[in-house]
């Protein structure tokens, strides 16, 4: 099996455009346009290799998160090529997954996610990324 490369750090924030100036003065670089993902109720901006994830509501995973845990790490994505294919080989090892099948995600990447219960107690997102480009 070859290795997964980190595709990015997904951070938990209370807002967006609170929270981005200082990673855009941390990396020198700037935030992608906002999108929303309204299956997820996040709005998402990337810089560099950091997701900033805004709940679009209080109910919402990340808002729950927020309410639990507050700002911070909420999960680390890694680049794949063949998701489907890595999905049935983890699910094979007794990994928990999340999503049994790839769900759309940011940047119109097909996601899915592993449940921190099987990996340490941190969530893990897969990104499909036929293309071999690292953008979110």
């Amino acid at each position: 099996m070859p290795p997964f490369p980190i595709h990015h750090i997904g951070i938990a924030v209370e807002s967006i455009s609170d929270s981005a100036p200082l990673y855009e003065l941390l990396s020198g670089g700037r935030c992608s346009p906002v999108e929303e993902i309204a299956s997820q109720g996040v709005k998402v901006v990337f810089v560099g290799e950091v997701e900033l994830l805004e709940p679009t509501h209080p109910d919402t995973p990340v808002g729950r998160f927020l309410a639990k845990r507050g700002p911070g790490l909420h999960h680390i994505a890694y680049r794949v090529v063949d998701l489907p294919k890595e999905l049935a080989r983890l699910a094979a090892d007794g990994m928990e997954l999340i999503d049994r099948e790839p769900r759309a995600g940011a940047g119109g990447h097909r996601v899915a996610f592993l449940h921190p219960r099987s990996t340490g107690g941190i969530l893990i997102e897969l990104v499909d990324d036929h293309d071999g480009t690292h953008e979110g």
